[in-house]
């Protein structure tokens, strides 16, 4: 196994990072996936075929043939998703999918998505990922049905997938919500929310290693988007959650508690929290490499936009 010549500069330990070796090859899906479905924020139908890929691309959308890495230096600051833009052009609500390729270890790919129908937020600009369930179980699922392999480079050879570890202690921090990391030698997150407005999301916790994929695909992927029933309607004044329903989102509400029954999870809102975050983190992945790093992890109240300054964080000393 090897590191392209081309990568290395990417992956040159700092004060902060240390890039190792996983001890296993770069992968990426064994045949194409295409999956069609409704944007949540936009309401707009989109259509997602993701292709194999050569070992040191790493992940990226092509959108109207413009190719937009899926990595943090396109990311920007939106309303409860995350969106990446490059030259005029935007994709919105990657995290769920990006979430699915971190976690099931699809390292190389190309993501072709497209409009697909007409809605309220179609254009020519701008496409959002589907929404499906609210989960990432439908990506897991596809991926698992196609299966993943070895990715080769150019030349046909397989490459060494490295990991970023972490070497010192790193924080951020907005308000009272926080994310701080802490040099370990496997990947444990934490995550806490607290929404002390509706008692069934005041104050909750929780914790898992991710030393295998299994754990992200059965104790992650399932778990759903949440929100507030009393502020619906606010968020789709500012033009939010258009393609928003029951279906696509666990309801709670401030005066009568859980509105569709019943959770996947006891902790649902809070792995669904971690599934935003493996997601967002990504984006801290180079040529093929993990992008989540090898730490202790613990955030609380976060949301996209510190979860994009924690990967700043690490990419501004890396």
């Amino acid at each position: 196994m090897r590191i392209p010549r081309a990568a290395m500069e990417a992956f040159k330990s700092s004060a902060l990072i240390s890039w190792r070796s996983t001890g296993k090859q770069q992968q990426t899906i064994a045949r194409c996936i295409e999956k069609a479905g409704r944007a949540l924020h936009s309401g707009a139908l989109s259509t997602v075929r993701i292709w194999p890929e050569l070992a040191g691309t790493g992940r990226y959308f092509d959108f109207r043939s413009l190719l937009i890495p899926a990595s943090v230096d396109f990311a920007e600051d939106s309303p409860l998703c995350t969106t990446l833009r490059k030259d005029g052009h935007s994709v919105r609500t990657v995290e769920h999918l990006l979430s699915a390729l971190e976690g099931t270890g699809v390292d190389n790919c190309r993501i072709e998505i497209m409009n697909s129908g007409s809605g309220s937020g179609s254009d020519d600009t701008s496409v959002e990922v589907p929404i499906f369930d609210g989960s990432a179980r439908e990506w897991v699922e596809a991926i698992d049905q196609v299966g993943l392999t070895d990715a080769m480079d150019c030349n046909g050879r397989s490459c060494d997938k490295v990991a970023p570890y972490l070497t010192q202690p790193v924080h951020v921090s907005k308000g009272d919500s926080v994310i701080a990391a802490f040099p370990a030698n496997e990947t444990y997150v934490s995550y806490g929310i607290d929404f002390p407005q509706v008692s069934d999301l005041s104050l909750k916790w929780y914790s898992s290693s991710f030393c295998t994929g299994s754990i992200y695909s059965k104790q992650i992927a399932p778990s759903r988007t949440f929100c507030v029933y009393e502020e619906v309607e606010k968020m789709r004044s500012a033009g939010l959650i258009k393609g928003g329903s029951a279906e696509n989102a666990v309801v709670f509400s401030i005066s009568k508690g859980l509105l569709n029954p019943p959770l996947r999870s006891p902790e649902e809102p809070c792995r669904h929290k971690v599934l935003d975050f493996i997601g967002d983190v990504s984006l801290f992945a180079r040529s093929g490499s993990q992008g989540l790093p090898v730490a202790n992890i613990i955030a609380y109240k976060g949301g996209h936009s510190l979860h994009a300054e924690f990967v700043r964080k690490l990419s501004s000393t890396s």
